[in-house]
């Protein structure tokens, strides 16, 4: 890694300071620091953009949600990785859906930040123990047409269906009322593809279906 420039958006300046210190002892060039996303788009200079922002989710002004999609379509290259007080699982799909390649809570031990920028720099994705190594290496190897991943690992229609719903924040009640299934049907769907697809959460699934194409974002 050599000289990586990263910008900090947080409205908790005390923890944003010593996170600064932490990006800073771990290497990289912190250009700025940010109180939310309308601060980032005064201070972010089109010449010098960072490589990696590490972007809380919520902040006055202008969230997180809504700074992942400004960054995503103006600037695509910048990978973007989530911060939150908070593992919830419709906060991670909808910046995953917006933009962020990866996501991290703020009491995360030093190892697992440094683990987790060098994997979205590199690899343009990170989450955690929730998504398994078998999926990122689905995601990210180069597949020929016959891989599971490319062929959609060979799930049925009504399996997409649900995928698809999976990727919005409907709950399994109403997802199961939305395909007229019962509760019980939507939980074995949930089943079958966290072992079909060697997946251990939602958050997975969406993943998934993000990077392969199920899911449009």
């Amino acid at each position: 890694m050599m000289n990586k420039k990263a910008v900090l958006v947080d409205d908790h300046g005390l923890l944003r300071n010593g996170l600064a210190g932490l990006v800073k002892d771990l290497g990289y060039t912190v250009l700025f620091e940010a109180d939310n996303g309308k601060d980032f788009l005064a201070k972010l200079k089109p010449d010098q953009l960072p490589d990696i922002v590490l972007l809380d989710i919520n902040m006055p002004l202008m969230d997180g949600y809504a700074t992942a999609a400004w960054i995503k379509k103006h600037h695509p290259d910048i990978r973007i990785l989530a911060l939150s007080m908070y593992d919830d699982e419709n906060s991670i799909i909808r910046m995953l859906k917006n933009g962020a390649g990866g996501y991290i809570l703020k009491d995360s031990d030093p190892g697992e930040l440094k683990m987790a920028m060098e994997s979205v720099l590199n690899k343009g994705f990170y989450y955690s123990e929730m998504v398994t190594g078998r999926l990122i290496h689905s995601i990210h190897a180069q597949q020929d047409e016959n891989s599971p991943a490319k062929s959609g690992a060979g799930l049925n229609e009504r399996e997409v269906e649900f995928l698809k719903l999976a990727a919005t924040e409907m709950t399994y009640k109403e997802i199961a009322e939305q395909m007229h299934l019962s509760p019980r049907t939507i939980d074995g769907y949930r089943d079958d593809l966290f072992e079909k697809l060697n997946i251990k959460s939602r958050v997975g699934l969406v993943l998934f279906s993000i990077k392969n194409g199920i899911v449009r974002i």
